[in-house]
């Protein structure tokens, strides 16, 4: 999986892929070609590693 600066031109690899947003965090998902998966965001664990909990 790749953290990507823009998703925009992640979302334009392929024609299967699709954004989502999960909890503050935007991915791309494409089913049928997994390479393409990508991030985008701070995760609920690195959100809490900078609030020092």
């Amino acid at each position: 999986m790749k953290v990507l600066s823009s998703l925009a031109s992640a979302k334009r690899r392929h024609a299967d892929c699709q954004v989502v947003k999960r909890k503050g965090t935007v991915y791309v998902i494409c089913k049928s070609n997994p390479k393409f998966k990508a991030r985008q965001g701070a995760t609920l664990g690195t959100r809490l590693s900078k609030k020092g909990l």
